[in-house]
């Protein structure tokens, strides 16, 4: 199978260098991008080749969409004219839907919508995904395998890819927010910066894998973790009382709305 990319930003990168460590041949796979010294920086460290829109659409049997939602129209158009038969297209902009993908392209195309996150750049991203019309179940394995060499992939129903989005393909930032917050925090209790990263590092990739190892739901864990009276209730009630379920209740909705807006074309 040949793999395109329209566009090679981070998360175009991410998967492709997932597609390459899973055994696919840099000779199979093409990238374009608006910025072509970009194309060629990426094609240079991966060797794999740096053309133009219309050659990857021709090309490729796969084609990923990895480009900013506002330019998707632009490159889709650029790319509709020379798509070649059979070829699937898989879009990874936020926002926008399968109806608007497949209009933007000749009648008949597969699209393949998908949200995966950044964590794919180190083989750990979650991706979700959704078939539009004209896919068939052999299409949408290919576009699970192509994400699932970069993380794990669920598929869902379209109308939960907004959500999606605000959850696991924003979430990164949310931790990273928090693990920032810790680290900051550690500092004003009195710890070197330098330790006080390590450890807030430390106890996030710990407690991600006790989640996922034990399956057991989070607050079962977070009770284990909370003596009555003790120092972990005591910032636990701190926490609550600045409202941070609230918070990201909050965040994770106007999250979800902007896609939305995104969707109904409210820049």
């Amino acid at each position: 199978m040949t793999i395109g990319f329209l566009g090679v930003g981070v998360m175009g990168e991410s998967i492709l260098r997932g597609v390459l460590a899973g055994g696919t041949a840099p000779e199979q796979v093409q990238v374009s991008d608006r910025r072509q010294d970009r194309a060629r920086e990426v094609a240079a460290a991966h060797g794999v080749v740096a053309t133009d829109v219309p050659t990857v659409a021709a090309a490729a049997d796969l084609v990923v969409v990895a480009v900013k939602p506002g330019d998707v129209a632009a490159a889709l158009a650029e790319a509709g004219p020379t798509l070649r038969a059979g070829a699937v297209v898989v879009s990874v902009a936020a926002g926008l839907t399968t109806t608007t993908l497949e209009g933007l392209l000749p009648a008949g195309t597969a699209v393949v919508r998908a949200m995966p996150n950044t964590p794919a750049l180190v083989g750990a991203g979650v991706s979700a995904l959704c078939p539009g019309r004209a896919v068939s179940d052999e299409q949408l394995a290919s576009a699970e395998r192509l994400l699932g060499a970069v993380g794990a992939v669920e598929r869902v129903a379209e109308h939960q890819l907004d959500a999606v989005t605000a959850v696991s393909g924003s979430g990164p930032a949310y931790v990273f927010l928090i693990v920032e917050a810790l680290v900051e925090a550690g500092v004003h209790a009195g710890l070197p910066r330098d330790l006080s990263t390590r450890l807030a590092v430390g106890t996030l990739a710990g407690s991600a894998a006790m989640l996922a190892q034990t399956g057991e739901h989070p607050a079962v864990l977070r009770e284990q973790v909370t003596s009555p009276g003790g120092t972990t209730a005591a910032a636990l009630h701190r926490l609550e009382g600045h409202g941070l379920r609230a918070a990201f209740l909050d965040a994770v909705l106007a999250n979800r709305d902007r896609a939305r807006d995104i969707a109904a074309g409210r820049a």
